[in-house]
């Protein structure tokens, strides 16, 4: 049977889990819509998404669809929980888009669809809520081609939209269908032009080609509340959708996109595997599998094999982490398609005794979102975690509470800048010479990278001139050593090159002993590569920038004049002010160390009304006095400091 990985995206509250309840209806998985508000639903398994009637964590459950089982994983629409959705984006073979047919497209939406056109993943857009109140299917079908900017091909019509009776009809190919089709096609194209009506089943079988390769979006209107609409999605997902591809006798490889505790604690890794197949008893370096449990008719049941194109748990790797690769590297994987998190904060145990309880639970969190990415500050007693959003800091807050029985307080969030390198800076040091105290030569130079591409390494000397264990020590210690730039932010984009390289070789005492006073080791060269490094990025310079959210602003009409006031005090920066019914819907940029702000003041300078979205956009070079972090590391900046701490450390 062919498999199916289909991801539900969408901005929150346009009814992703609810499609997902009824899509699970309609195969027969489950006998009643379970309800969001009612905290009933099969995915939203956690007390807190329950709570909140949001999902927190994505979660696969699966149904039979023809000859084909597909696998569907609800995600998070909610910002702060971006980093589940990323992890999910690597292992699908399609994706429904929800838009909701009242709010239409929204912040999250424009970045999901970005994202779902970068990786080219078939996309269907589902307008959802067509039986809601304001519903306006015909405007948000605008918006998808003019926000989203994807050639969006109607497949449906609606009568009654925002009505409890709104009905749902397929538009036969045709018309509309074949004017997006003919933009990829020449044979329908000449058609067109000629005023021609092409055959059916030639132009379904370029819509099928093109949702395949993500030329087109195919958008389905519909309600999945009442159901209005599903079959048509369905059919859809059926007809346009391709199954996973793969041979299950290849070589095996697959990859990890979460990872879960069980009821005894032990870790649940969830694979995509894209080749070959994984037994039970197979050893790994992570370690050995122990159990294999595959998703079907809404359930995981054991299994002993997972095959090309499936989704399983498998149990066993202790040593398992997400993002982690079982077998050989997939051809394609989840690469960083979202910003990382734009704000930290301290977190502290809510009584002096619960702080070792604290940071291993932090750590068992840490592996299912290593985004939290976990910073501590030794000299100063501090845990620092990273955040998207203040929501998230609840939802970390409460986790710890109910399921690791921690208590915790939060300090103020405080945001998360960037470095970036001014010009070119080198640096060496040589073996054996000046006040060098280690057995290693090394010289690197540091300049600016194009941006977005993160620390490139490069080699300025041969290969084979000195151990490759040394020569991955410097690479390895440079990348971790460029988290903390002058400032004490992360340097990105820029390029490191070695430039200089030496060693003692190993050297033995007549008896046979290895003499390490005289044999350079890793340790020489992950000791001297931070000082190296730090005084080729002080002669290049660096400075700070700090993330500038996008934001979008919805306000009645009598607050514009104080919200443009406000904004102004903020340093945000309104591109768009348009009429939207009796107010107003603003759009621009604010820096994120001030979102937090607007979004207090709200309520009061909108009497409750104003509705604010903000997602990251880019970074911008800090004006003025640069701001800096306290460092957590031995300060390489401080040569005299630096030695100190490794001799107290050795």
């Amino acid at each position: 049977m062919n498999s199916l990985n289909l991801g539900i995206l969408a901005h929150v509250d346009a009814g992703k889990t609810s499609l997902t309840e009824r899509l699970l209806h309609a195969a027969g998985v489950i006998g009643e819509v379970g309800s969001v508000d009612d905290g009933s639903t099969q995915t939203d398994s956690l007390a807190l998404e329950r709570q909140r009637g949001i999902t927190i964590k994505s979660a696969v459950v699966s149904f039979a669809l023809g000859g084909t089982t597909v696998n569907l994983i609800d995600t998070p629409g909610h910002p702060d929980f971006i980093a589940e959705v990323e992890r999910v984006l690597g292992v699908l073979d399609g994706a429904v888009l929800v838009v909701s047919a009242v709010e239409g497209v929204q912040p999250q939406t424009r970045i999901l669809m970005r994202a779902l056109r970068r990786l080219a993943i078939p996309t269907l857009v589902f307008v959802n809520k067509a039986d809601r109140r304001g519903a306006d299917p015909d405007r948000v079908l605008r918006e998808i081609s003019t926000k989203l900017g994807v050639p969006a091909a109607p497949m449906t019509t609606v009568d009654a939209p925002g009505t409890p009776g709104a009905q749902i009809s397929a538009i036969l190919p045709g018309g509309p269908l074949t004017e997006v089709l003919a933009e990829q096609d020449d044979e329908i194209l000449s058609w067109y032009l000629e005023g021609e009506a092409a055959p059916r089943q030639r132009l379904l079988a370029a819509l099928r080609e093109q949702t395949a390769k993500g030329l087109v979006c195919p958008v389905y209107t519909g309600s999945a509340i009442t159901g209005a609409g599903v079959d048509l999605l369905t059919s859809a997902i059926r007809d346009l959708l391709p199954p996973a591809a793969g041979e299950a006798d290849g070589p095996v490889s697959g990859t990890v996109f979460k990872v879960d505790r069980g009821a005894a604690g032990e870790r649940l890794a969830y694979v995509r595997m894209f080749g070959g197949t994984l037994r039970t008893r197979d050893r790994l370096p992570q370690g050995r599998v122990t159990g294999i449990d595959l998703f079907s008719e809404g359930k995981a049941a054991r299994a002993t094999a997972v095959r090309a194109g499936q989704i399983a748990i498998v149990r066993g790797l202790a040593g398992i982490r997400i993002g982690d690769t079982i077998g050989e590297v997939p051809a394609r994987g989840a690469a960083r398609q979202f910003a990382a998190p734009s704000l930290e904060t301290v977190i502290e145990p809510g009584y002096p005794g619960a702080r070792g309880a604290m940071l291993a639970a932090l750590a068992q969190l840490a592996e299912q979102d290593p985004l939290i990415n976990l910073r501590q500050d030794d000299e100063r007693q501090e845990v620092h975690v990273s955040l998207y959003g203040e929501v998230q800091k609840e939802v970390i807050e409460a986790t710890l509470a109910s399921e690791y029985g921690v208590p915790v307080t939060f300090r103020e969030s405080t945001t998360v800048c960037v470095e970036r390198v001014a010009g070119t800076g080198e640096d060496f040091e040589i073996i054996a010479k000046g006040d060098n105290p280690f057995l290693a030569t090394v010289g690197l130079r540091v300049e600016p990278g194009p941006e977005g591409s993160g620390v490139t390494y490069r080699l300025g000397v041969e290969l084979g001139s000195m151990p490759m264990a040394f020569m991955t020590a410097v690479e390895s210690t440079v990348r971790e050593t460029l988290g903390q730039g002058l400032h004490g932010w992360q340097v990105i984009d820029c390029v490191v090159t070695l430039t200089h390289s030496g060693y003692f070789a190993r050297q033995s005492h007549s008896h046979g002993t290895f003499d390490a006073s005289m044999s350079s080791t890793a340790g020489d060269f992950r000791n001297l590569t931070p000082l190296v490094l730090m005084d080729a990025l002080r002669r290049a310079g660096t400075r700070v920038h700090e993330p500038i959210h996008e934001f979008w602003l919805e306000i009645p009409g009598e607050s514009l004049k104080p919200v443009l006031q406000v904004l102004a005090r903020l340093r945000g920066t309104p591109r768009v002010c348009e009429p939207r019914g009796t107010g107003y819907l603003l759009e621009g940029e604010i820096p994120a160390a001030r979102v937090h702000e607007l979004q207090q003041q709200l309520p009061t300078l909108t009497s409750g009304e104003g509705v604010l979205d903000s997602v990251f956009s880019h970074y911008q070079p800090l004006q003025g006095e640069q701001w800096t972090r306290p460092r957590t590391d031995h300060n390489p900046l401080n040569r005299k400091e630096y030695l100190r701490a490794l001799r107290q450390g050795a």
